[in-house]
């Protein structure tokens, strides 16, 4: 498995959002947007519980992540592989995305009912297009 390229990672870094395909217990996927973060551990989105991403990933750790550019589709990235749920810094991962996403320094929608988790995502595939030089592995 390679690592991210530099083109990658910055790519990343734009407030782009993903799609995210886990799997329902029946197997069926179940896709949804998110808010992408890169730092030096890799690839992560934030959740929460009791939302349906975390209990599905708890089930099944499998998950793919698809960012496109929203001014052209010819440049993204595709990345597959298994997920960890980390509760530790998920409240702060979640601020430093809404300043990211809609420049807000805190989450505005947080709500006392859910307990924030960040998805950490082991890559087992990536493939990216328009992002220099292309890759797949």
């Amino acid at each position: 498995m390679r690592a991210l390229t530099a083109a990658e990672r910055e790519f990343l870094g734009n407030p782009f959002v993903g799609i995210v395909t886990d799997l329902r217990p029946d197997g069926s996927p179940h896709s949804t947007i998110v808010w992408v973060d890169v730092d030096d551990d890799g690839v992560s989105f934030n959740t929460a519980w009791p939302r349906a991403k975390p209990r599905y990933l708890a089930g099944d750790p499998r998950l793919s992540l698809t960012v496109v550019d929203p001014a052209d589709a010819y440049r993204w990235i595709s990345i597959s592989g298994s997920t960890e749920l980390v509760d530790e810094g998920a409240n702060e991962q979640i601020d430093r995305l809404a300043k990211k996403y809609v420049g807000r320094d805190t989450y505005p929608w947080h709500k006392p009912e859910e307990r924030r988790v960040s998805v950490r995502i082991t890559p087992t595939w990536i493939e990216s297009r328009g992002l220099g030089r292309a890759g797949r592995g």
